[in-house]
């Protein structure tokens, strides 16, 4: 199942559950809706066959949901008695914290095996250097940056560009070196206010006409973006300053080639370590190998931002 927001790589990583269990000679069960759909039995048998054509699609053909039944003991005992009378015997979950927090404690109450699969665009999962969709979404917003810097070029104007990451920096500040933005704001690191109008002005005495800085949603030098164009409109009136909020776009488009190659090895590996008789874990990728983390450490633990990445950050930006 999946569950929770969803990334790009979901699809293929469903395919890849469901041919490495038919591979196995095991039947596979799709759960519509993530957690929801157990609640209410909203199963569909799968086979090899089911799956042909999706590793290229975006989404989940799964479908996806928040549910606040599940958070319920009722809910969870509902749950486990519809997998119980469908013959279910362990359970993948393809999703972030929040889908891995209902699984360990699935687990614990009702001693049920499950193993995850990390999907999520903001790559905010302790035990993987990338999660499903990471990699999709830095490519859909440089593609995203690379046009707006066309039309800031043209008008010299300063773009403030929000994209998502809840309340870590992986996206803004790969995206932000790999399009060559000025600023790089992201929750990791306080820039402030003042520090940031310094530097857009040493950008300017250098002959730079136009700039673009990448805000992550999650930064705390201002309450929003707008609040940070508002003050650089007071204070820089050589700048014409415009704000473009990115959204539900980077979750969206077809995966990249490294998430449908990634997202077939962590299929592969959560279908035969529950074969193994492994439990609550996840599946990530440490060194370019896949590995198991125990679910609650991944929960419960902090993804790194990379601090040599920054300080490359700092330099491209004189």
């Amino acid at each position: 199942m999946t569950s929770g927001g969803d990334a790009p790589g979901m699809n293929a990583a469903i395919r890849s559950v469901v041919r490495t269990c038919a591979f196995h000679e095991i039947e596979c069960v799709g759960i519509y809706r993530g957690y929801e759909g157990m609640i209410e039995g909203d199963f569909k048998a799968m086979n090899a066959r089911s799956v042909k054509g999706i590793i290229n699609k975006g989404g989940t053909v799964l479908k996806s949901a928040r549910s606040k039944t599940f958070r319920t003991a009722e809910g969870r005992q509902q749950a486990y008695e519809k997998l119980t009378e469908a013959n279910i015997d362990a359970l993948v979950t393809i999703g972030g914290d929040g889908t891995f927090t209902g699984a360990m404690i699935f687990n614990k109450e009702f001693d049920f095996p499950v193993i995850g699969i990390p999907g999520t665009i903001d790559n905010d999962i302790y035990g993987t250097s990338h999660t499903l969709g990471y990699d999709t979404a830095l490519n859909t917003v440089v593609d995203a940056i690379d046009k707006i810097r066309d039309t800031a070029s043209s008008h010299n104007r300063l773009f403030f560009v929000e994209v998502m990451g809840r309340d870590v920096g992986h996206i803004a500040l790969n995206v932000g070196v790999g399009a060559g933005a000025e600023e790089i704001l992201i929750p990791e690191e306080d820039l402030g206010l003042d520090r940031l109008l310094e530097s857009l002005r040493r950008s300017k005495q250098s002959g730079k006409s136009s700039s673009i800085v990448v805000v992550a949603e999650g930064d705390k030098i201002g309450k929003n973006v707008f609040e940070l164009k508002d003050y650089v409109d007071e204070n820089m009136s050589e700048y014409e300053v415009r704000v473009s909020v990115l959204g539900h776009m980077q979750r969206g488009g077809s995966p990249s080639c490294f998430d449908r190659v990634l997202a077939s090895r962590m299929g592969v590996k959560a279908v035969e370590s529950l074969l193994e008789g492994k439990t609550n874990y996840m599946v990530g990728l440490i060194s370019d190998k896949i590995e198991l983390t125990p679910l609650d450490k991944a929960v419960k633990g902090k993804s790194e931002i990379n601090m040599e990445l920054l300080r490359v950050s700092d330099i491209m930006s004189t």
